[in-house]
């Protein structure tokens, strides 16, 4: 018996809904994450991209729990001396909740092709419509 090794062209992607309503940030990145890369299914080969695409809808009623809403900061940096800038998550939770969801996903991706391939297909949005209903997304309920 052979080990299964997925190819490029033979790998057919789904679509899936993650309603984030409710539940907390970092759990539905964790979810998200694993969809993208394709971890859910038996054919997974690290190597090669073979997750789904994710919408991801009521960014702005995830929860975070504990005091990450005004101990936890969001930093990054102009290019220039002295020019760190840094912004709670509150304010960036108020402001762009999408964003906040966006850098949790990153953050559980790999930093390479694969991994930046795989945020191309991740789709956000504050509220609970979305403009995917053409492509038939199926909840995710796991």
């Amino acid at each position: 018996m052979s080990t299964f090794m997925a190819k490029k062209g033979e790998v057919e992607r789904k679509w899936y809904i993650l309603d984030a309503a409710g539940k907390p940030l970092g759990r539905v990145a964790a979810q998200a994450a694993a969809i993208l890369r394709g971890k859910h299914k038996p054919t997974f080969t690290p190597h090669v991209d073979c997750g789904d695409h994710v919408i991801i809808i009521n960014c702005a009623e995830a929860v975070l729990t504990g005091n990450k809403l005004t101990q936890k900061y969001y930093h990054r940096h102009t290019g220039y001396v002295g020019h760190l800038r840094s912004t709670r998550y509150d304010t960036l939770m108020s402001q762009k909740p999408e964003k906040a969801m966006e850098l949790a996903v990153k953050g559980m991706i790999p930093s390479n092709t694969i991994g930046r391939a795989a945020l191309t297909r991740l789709k956000l949005y504050t509220g609970s419509e979305h403009m995917q209903q053409a492509q038939k997304p199926e909840s995710w309920d796991k």
